[in-house]
């Protein structure tokens, strides 16, 4: 893998309905540069599904995002954030 497709991103889970991308980027900016902010809505309905990530400019900012805020309260509600699994290179077809 080349470095330039390593991604320093969060899962962040347990989101409250009401968690914005701009709230969620606004919760984790003080621990470094954030390439991006997302909170992932349900297709049908536009309705958070309650996770996001955070993508960081770099793994020392990440580190520190995961350890201060697993666990803390963001919109009322605790939040698990850990280390996002990379998405891997391929589709979701079967394999044999």
């Amino acid at each position: 893998m080349a470095a330039a497709d390593v991604e320093y991103r969060c899962f962040v889970g347990g989101l409250a309905w009401a968690t914005s991308n701009e709230s969620l980027e606004n919760a984790f900016a003080s621990y470094g540069e954030i390439l991006d902010s997302k909170v992932i809505t349900d297709r049908e309905t536009g309705r958070s599904r309650g996770f996001g990530f955070v993508t960081f400019s770099s793994e020392n900012s990440m580190l520190d995002a995961i350890e201060n805020m697993n666990g803390k309260e963001l919109d009322g509600r605790n939040i698990t954030v850990n280390q996002a699994q990379s998405r891997g290179g391929g589709g979701g077809g079967w394999r044999d």
